[in-house]
C-alpha cells in the first residue's frame, strides 16, 4: 500500500494467496497479482520458509517478512538480536528455482544467496511495475 498498490486480503481460509494486489486506477486495473505471505520472528532462524509445490499455481508473488524480534535457538536471551522487520518479494520464478521439494517441510532456503534485489521498497516494486504502477509524483500546475 505504501507503494500505491491497492492490497486486500484474501477470504478467509483461501489456499495459495493470502493478498490480492491491483492498479488503484479502474480504467487501468489489467490484472490482479496473487501474493502468498510468510514470515519468521526469529532473527537467529535459518532464512528459510516452507512453501508446498503444490500451492505454486496459486500465487504470483511470495512475501517473506523477517520480524527479527530477538534471537530464539541460541542461549543468549531472546532480546539480543533486536533488528528492524526485512521484506523480501520474491517472482514465482524465483520460489520454483530455488524451492528444495526433497524434504517433507518443502523449503525454500536463502543462506548464501543474493537476495538484495527483492529486500523492501525494491521488492515492493517488482509488484508495481507487474502491475504497471508509476512511481507517484507531485503533480505540477503551469499557469
Amino acid at each position: 500500500m505504501r507503494r500505491n498498490i491497492l492490497t486486500y486480503k484474501a477470504p478467509p481460509n483461501n489456499e495459495g494467496y493470502d493478498l490480492i494486489c491491483i492498479h488503484p486506477n479502474p480504467r487501468k486495473v489489467t490484472r490482479q497479482i496473487r501474493i502468498q505471505v510468510k514470515s519468521r520472528y526469529a532473527t537467529d532462524c535459518d532464512r528459510g520458509f516452507p512453501v508446498k509445490e503444490k500451492t505454486f499455481s496459486a500465487f504470483d508473488f511470495l512475501v517473506v517478512v523477517f520480524l527479527n524480534i530477538g534471537n530464539f535457538l541460541s542461549k543468549r536471551s531472546s532480546s539480543d538480536g533486536k533488528q528492524e522487520a526485512e521484506f523480501y518479494t520474491f517472482p514465482l520464478a524465483f520460489i520454483k528455482k530455488h524451492h528444495n521439494k526433497t524434504s517433507t517441510w518443502e523449503k525454500v532456503r536463502l543462506r548464501n544467496i543474493d537476495v538484495e534485489a527483492y529486500k523492501n521498497e525494491r521488492g515492493f516494486e517488482i509488484i508495481a511495475e507487474a502491475l504497471g504502477i508509476e512511481y507517484p509524483s507531485r503533480l505540477v500546475v503551469s499557469g
